[in-house]
């Protein structure tokens, strides 16, 4: 089976909700998980949540350093090589782990899985992708905030990146690509819109895509279900991402709020439709899917929220086992050594600042 390295100090409640996330993915499904972090405190903290070693068969690797959300990311990644994000990372290098999981900074996150993992052959710049519900399944957006000003080719390749992810875990068999703009029509959006829809129309010599480039679309259409795959830059998909998570937890208050000021009638309608709201609830919420996969390094890498709880990181362990053995790598490498022809000859990426070893 997999292993699964989890950086146990990383959220902002850690180490509690990666043991209790841990714990319950262990007790659950019998995954292998390596813990990294300071041992002493980490071995307390299984004892106080009743772990039992032959019921839990969790290793601990010891971490004396960690990275906080203030580090610079480049900085960390050179400075601080025993923290508990960067051993887990070293420790996917070394194959003595098939996956990485975090809370931490995911500046560092995104560091350490280009200067320690590497790209895959091909990917110029790795991707952090989400999903979204929408009115038929799931829509996945990429980038999240990894590459703020990419090149078109990158967004092209990112199309390529989000296909193969929509198809392994959403089950899409040709998964309907969008690349995200203000309209419709082909003379909207920017300069990088248009010169990367000009790549994804271009024909295809090797017979066609494993995805259906369906063009322009609005952030009104991610939720319709009718695009498989939204394509952004970093910059525009975390403002989506936090506009998203903002107004689903605003439209929950307010229904709240709502109900607590209503009449008798109003609060026992509000009642029968308590199924529906928990739903929702589940549907919108983050911890649901545990994790975002950083896409196009060398190895399984899953970036979850720092306010993750224990149900997040449970997910996120389980997302990260689930890639490991489905081979995800070798589906990246495959998709993107056979859509090559996209985007040959464009201008290059500019490399990646702040190079750390």
């Amino acid at each position: 089976m997999p292993r699964i390295a989890v950086d146990a100090m990383g959220s902002d409640a850690a180490p509690r909700v990666e043991l209790e996330g841990v714990l319950a993915a262990v007790r659950a499904s019998g995954v292998h998980v390596i813990l990294v972090g300071d041992e002493p405190r980490l071995r307390a903290e299984l004892a106080a949540l009743g772990a039992n070693d032959k019921k839990d068969p969790i290793v601990v690797r010891h971490a004396p350093d960690v990275i906080t959300m203030h580090d610079a990311p480049s900085m960390a990644v050179k400075g601080k090589k025993q923290s508990s994000m960067r051993i887990c990372f070293d420790m996917v290098k070394a194959g003595e782990a098939d996956a990485v999981v975090s809370a931490g900074n995911s500046g560092a996150m995104m560091a350490c899985g280009l200067f320690v993992l590497g790209r895959l052959p091909g990917v110029e710049r790795p991707a952090i992708v989400t999903t979204f519900p929408t009115k038929a399944g799931e829509c996945a957006l990429l980038d999240m905030g990894a590459n703020v000003d990419p090149k078109p080719a990158v967004l092209a390749q990112f199309a390529v990146l989000g296909s193969v992810y929509a198809h392994l875990l959403h089950g899409k068999a040709r998964p309907r690509v969008g690349l995200l703009s203000n309209g419709s029509e082909d003379h909207k959006g920017t300069q990088l819109t248009r010169d990367a829809h000009q790549l994804l129309t271009r024909p295809d010599p090797a017979g066609g895509a494993d995805f259906s480039y369906v063009g322009y679309v609005e952030g009104r259409d991610i939720f319709r279900g009718q695009v498989d795959v939204v394509v952004t830059d970093g910059f525009t998909g975390n403002v989506v991402l936090k506009s998203v998570e903002g107004a689903a937890e605003v439209i929950l208050d307010m229904v709240r709020e709502e109900v607590a000021r209503a009449g008798l009638l109003s609060k026992i309608g509000a009642a029968l439709m308590t199924g529906a709201l928990k739903r929702l609830r589940r549907r919108t919420d983050y911890a649901e899917h545990g994790g975002a996969p950083l896409l196009g390094v060398d190895g399984v890498a899953l970036i979850c929220h720092g306010g993750s709880n224990a149900m997040a990181m449970k997910n996120a362990v389980f997302v990260a086992d689930r890639f490991a053995q489905m081979g995800l790598r070798k589906e990246l490498t495959t998709a993107v050594a056979r859509h090559n022809a996209l985007w040959d000859g464009a201008p290059p990426a500019p490399p990646a600042a702040g190079a750390a070893s």
